[in-house]
Formats: structure tokens, C-alpha cells, sequence
């Protein structure tokens, strides 16, 4: 799948917008493949896979595109 980052906290996590998707996705920085956390920017554009948690869907294997 294909969003954008909406939002980044300097906790080391964030939420992707998704397109024709009401609900934004939280990824940690933890979840990041081939990027630092430090170098994303908010309205990058990013590639992830959704999974499944505890609390909810959140993005996995994301890399900025």
C-alpha cells in the first residue's frame, strides 16, 4: 500500500494518511526499512504493508518511496 505522512513524533512513531481512507495508520520507527526515523518528513510519500496488533491496524515494513 501507498500513503503519506500525515504526523511524526519525536517519541519515534507517526500515522500515514492513506487516500479514501478515513482512519490514519500509526507505525512506529521500529517498523521502518531503509530510512531513518530522523530523515522522514511530514508529506513524504511512503510504501507499507498493514498488520494487525493489539491495538489496532498499524503499518508495517515502511519505506519512503
Amino acid at each position: 500500500m501507498e500513503g503519506t505522512i500525515k504526523t511524526l513524533k519525536e517519541q519515534g512513531f507517526g500515522f500515514i494518511t492513506v487516500e479514501g481512507d478515513p482512519k490514519d495508520l500509526f507505525f512506529h520507527k521500529n517498523e521502518l526499512k531503509g530510512v531513518n526515523f530522523e530523515d522522514l518528513k511530514v508529506g513524504d510519500k511512503v510504501s507499507f504493508e498493514k498488520a494487525e496488533s493489539a491495538k489496532g491496524l498499524n503499518a508495517v515494513n515502511v519505506s519512503r518511496i
